[in-house]
């Protein structure tokens, strides 16, 4: 059974910072690129950060960009979202999400599997 568990969300004031985690398990974590997505109510779920199956490569939403770090652990089986100069405007709901391959997918539809998602409240 492939599971997916996100930590680490919660409450901060603006400007501070969270970091988010995702526990794999149930397939073979490192032969696939990993993503962080969002989303709020009412709104499309919307790419944060990608991973490639290395971790040699990533990508950023340009609203995050300098802000957000993903990382990855394939011993672990771990990854990871850093996030830094938060924002009132990243408060929604974060998703990990199992690529489908080994390079990186921006649209949701390019991954098979999600976690159940964490709360990010960020407070002016």
């Amino acid at each position: 059974q492939v599971l997916l568990v996100e930590s680490g969300g919660g409450l901060v004031q603006a400007g501070g910072s969270l970091r988010l985690s995702c526990a794999a398990s149930g397939r073979t974590f490192s032969n696939y690129a990993m993503g962080w997505f969002r989303q709020a109510p009412g709104k499309e779920r919307e790419f944060v950060a990608g991973i490639t199956w290395s971790g040699g490569s990533t990508s950023y939403l340009d609203s995050v960009e300098g802000r957000f770090t993903i990382s990855r652990d394939n011993a672990k089986n771990t990854v990871h979202l850093q996030m830094n100069s938060l924002k009132t405007e990243d408060t929604v709901v974060y998703y990990c999400a199992w690529g489908q391959s080994r390079v990186i997918v921006r649209d949701s539809a390019g991954y098979g599997y999600w976690g159940q998602g964490t709360q990010v409240t960020v407070s002016s």
